[in-house]
């Protein structure tokens, strides 16, 4: 009777982690993490606009790159800032959102270490590969309408991002960060050259400084990028909390498709 009983209790534990397993399926209008077990990704929340369901249209996808202080193994840090901070209160997106997060794992002696930022040689292709994990899985995808966006530590990570993979981004959104520590300077020319950006900046952020962004966007101009760059006066570093409330960001970016004629943006 034991050995039946506990036959029974390890059949529905199996049962249930099977139903487990679908329970964090992507739906419509909803907001969901994914934490992988192959190694070549990293845990993500996903989001799915509320018609992803209703017609064949291909989605665009917004990946949004978080800053140093939700870097973990805890995906509910991810929701402090940006577009799952919004969503998480209720607010719907006409797009698909991936926001991953950036493991923590370093310590004393491990500063170069390449798994706990968003290095192009650690998280950086693992976030390429959730894109190409949910391109596949979805089916929905429009490859032509996917942006990348992150602040700060995200915001390095957007320029590591396009610079790695220059022919896959139709736009991008840098805040307060800067790519002046990427070593190949004309690969970063080049790849920023195929793609409109739009980066924010605080003239008062004293944690990353303004001249640095816009060094990079100097070195990027002169390569012939079409560049956005929104600076406010007397913001510090948060500058993100002002962009991804303004409906303008989001506008800007589903205006944009890989492939299409650049058009000079104006400075506002």
């Amino acid at each position: 009777m034991i050995q039946v009983r506990s036959a029974a209790v390890t059949l529905a534990g199996l049962i249930l982690s099977y139903l487990g397993a679908f329970a964090a399926e992507p739906a419509a209008g909803k907001m969901i993490k994914v934490t992988p077990s192959q190694g070549d990704r990293i845990p993500y929340w996903l989001y799915l606009p509320e018609n992803a369901a209703e017609n064949d249209e291909k989605l665009p996808i917004v990946v949004f790159l978080h800053g140093m202080g939700q870097r973990g193994s805890n995906l509910d840090q991810v929701l402090a800032h940006g577009p799952p901070k919004l969503i998480a209160k209720g607010k719907h997106f006409p797009f698909i959102m991936i926001a991953p997060q950036c493991p923590n794992d370093s310590h004393k002696g491990r500063r170069k270490a390449k798994s706990f930022w968003w290095h192009p040689e650690g998280p950086i292709d693992k976030v390429k590969s959730i894109l190409n994990f949910e391109t596949q899985r979805l089916g929905n995808v429009d490859p032509t309408r996917i942006y990348i966006t992150g602040l700060s530590m995200g915001g390095f990570g957007t320029y590591q991002i396009v610079s790695r993979y220059p022919d896959y981004f139709a736009a991008a959104a840098p805040i307060c960060g800067h790519g002046n520590r990427i070593e190949n300077k004309e690969a970063l020319q080049k790849a920023f050259a195929k793609i409109p950006v739009w980066a924010f900046h605080g003239d008062r952020d004293n944690v990353v400084r303004l001249a640095e962004q816009q060094k990079t966007i100097k070195l990027l101009e002169e390569g012939g990028a079409d560049i956005k760059f929104t600076i406010y006066p007397g913001v510090g570093h948060d500058s993100w909390t002002r962009t991804y409330n303004d409906p303008a960001l989001y506008e800007w970016l589903l205006a944009q498709k890989k492939g299409q004629a650049k058009h000079k943006t104006n400075n506002p």
